[in-house]
């Protein structure tokens, strides 16, 4: 009976170390993942556009779609490269970043060239070309897919570094906790705008009181302009992560002229306002001027990537060129 009683105690002093484990793994995981919130903002912002165009019936799958998606790529490719990088070869981790952050900063020139020239013959964009819905719903997948994983390197990145040093499996655990919190936060929050319009019309048409009625008319004029904000606020934050990840990569690589600059003109116009309003505006100059740049790489990088890596890339993949 005694032997019995060690051994419940043993299995009880087990599970308080297992519960305070999962505990800690929680609490780095909450802390980790609100030093990425910006990215993750970035990252609702970034989505709803891709849903834009389709059948309402169409819409959840496809959020689904790009959620699975996200989730593979934070799991399956982000945790373990992110682990290894950290633990084998963290001077690769800037580099590999900067790319990313490049490749962000094209893709909102591109979106910013496309709205003030949408009719340039020089310039053509596969979303302006008919075709196969099923076709055109698995680009848009694609695209929002290789997008989250841009954004979601960036806010693992930052989860990693805000984790304590560790052990290896308290880090994969607690990153793998931030991947599936930060997606279900970032896609459960696209769901909502995208169907927010489906809710107002079954409120306009079904609702028991006139102010139901009216509230739901009124979400239901307002989600254009919402998504429209939505798709400009998502362009911007392209260019201002991507600015920003670039921008800080060559001041990690050890070029900190740019970043010291930007950062010495924030801090001035910061001293130019009251003292309340002085963090919020020199993050807001900062945001600016990591946009300004973004764009000025993604103008450039556009003919680079358009009239040189994309021919090349489609002879050695036997494809066809956009």
């Amino acid at each position: 009976m005694s032997g019995l009683l060690a051994l419940l105690d043993d299995v009880a002093s087990i599970a308080k170390v297992a519960a305070s484990s999962v505990d800690d793994v929680i609490g780095q995981a909450a802390k980790a993942g609100s030093k990425a919130a910006g990215a993750v903002i970035d990252d609702a912002a970034v989505s709803p556009k891709y849903v834009q165009g389709f059948s309402a019936e169409r819409e959840l799958p496809i959020i689904w779609r790009i959620t699975k998606g996200s989730l593979k790529n934070k799991l399956v490719f982000l945790l373990p490269i992110g682990l290894l990088l950290t633990n084998f070869a963290p001077w690769l981790i800037t580099p590999l970043l900067m790319l990313g952050g490049a490749y962000l900063c094209f893709e909102g020139a591109e979106k910013v060239q496309h709205a003030l020239f949408p009719h340039n013959p020089a310039q053509v964009f596969k979303e302006d070309l008919p075709g196969d819905p099923a076709h055109l719903e698995e680009e848009k997948a694609q695209g929002a897919i290789k997008t989250d994983f841009i954004l979601s390197a960036e806010i693992m990145t930052i989860a990693l570094a805000a984790i304590p040093e560790s052990n290896f499996w308290f880090e994969a655990a607690t990153l793998a906790v931030v991947a599936i919190m930060i997606t279900v936060v970032v896609y459960g929050a696209v769901a909502l705008i995208v169907k927010a319009d489906d809710v107002g019309l079954h409120l306009a048409s079904e609702g028991y009181f006139g102010a139901t009625r009216a509230f739901g008319r009124g979400i239901v004029k307002a989600m254009p302009g919402l998504m429209k904000g939505l798709t400009i606020i998502g362009t911007a934050a392209m260019l201002w992560v991507g600015g920003n990840i670039v921008i800080h990569g060559l001041d990690v690589v050890g070029w900190s002229w740019l970043y010291d600059r930007i950062h010495d003109i924030a801090v001035a116009l910061a001293h130019q306002v009251p003292t309340r309003i002085e963090a919020a505006t020199e993050w807001a100059a900062t945001a600016a001027m990591d946009g300004v740049l973004g764009l000025a790489l993604g103008l450039v990088l556009i003919p680079v990537a358009t009239r040189v890596l994309v021919p090349i890339w489609g002879k050695l993949s036997g494809g066809k060129t956009a």
